[in-house]
């Protein structure tokens, strides 16, 4: 996806997910945390934390499309979940480092307080996910549709979102190094309150984005 200095007209998006959204389930350690998919206990009172990460990677990558999975916590690495149609899943404090999710789905999903290292979200179709809270380092979504991404209070470095769309999109709070908007659709973009440190938004519609309370 190529904007070259005239973003697109962003159009309202048809939600098509009509799942029933994730069961949080609670962890039967009584810890108030939810429990993984498949399991009755939490990331932190699993007997192997480590098997039940690779125990839903391999579920995640044996099927194209993941709905109302519960992994919060859990830590991937070196994983491959690219070309996969994800709706409705939960992985608020999970971390993922080296992992591919190029060219990906994601209707509605929660990473909030997570933390994502040399990981690569590019080509992808995302759409009313959190990123609230997380720290991302190193990463990339380039050429992608960021549409409706909270990623308030989170903290990015040397990563890219060059070439992508991100209408109506959340930076409130985040602090931002070393990262790239090039060529990017800003439009309704909030940047309130963000610490930005070599941050470049060359050729995008920055005139479109809120970066003042009041704009």
């Amino acid at each position: 996806m190529i904007l070259t200095g005239n973003p697109r007209i962003y159009q309202a998006p048809v939600l098509d997910y009509n799942g029933t959204m994730f069961v949080l389930s609670p962890c039967a350690a009584g810890c108030g945390r939810p429990a993984i998919s498949g399991a009755n206990t939490c990331s932190i009172h699993a007997a192997d934390s480590r098997k039940e990460a690779e125990r839903i990677g391999a579920g995640i990558t044996g099927q194209e499309q993941i709905k109302d999975l519960s992994a919060c916590g859990l830590c991937f690495e070196d994983m491959d979940f690219s070309h996969r149609k994800f709706f409705g899943c939960n992985f608020s404090g999970a971390s993922f480092s080296m992992c591919l999710f190029t060219k990906t789905r994601m209707r509605m999903l929660f990473f909030d307080f997570c933390t994502f290292k040399n990981c690569d979200f590019s080509g992808s179709d995302l759409e009313f996910l959190s990123f609230a809270g997380s720290s991302i380092s190193d990463c990339t979504f380039e050429g992608s549709n960021l549409i409706h991404i909270n990623y308030g209070g989170s903290v990015i470095t040397e990563t890219t979102f060059n070439n992508s769309d991100l209408y109506n999109s959340r930076f409130i709070n985040a602090d931002l190094a070393r990262t790239d908007f090039i060529n990017c659709n800003l439009k309704r973009v909030y940047f309130i309150k963000t610490i930005q440190k070599d941050v470049s938004f060359k050729a995008s519609n920055t005139e479109e984005a809120i970066f003042e309370i009041g704009e």
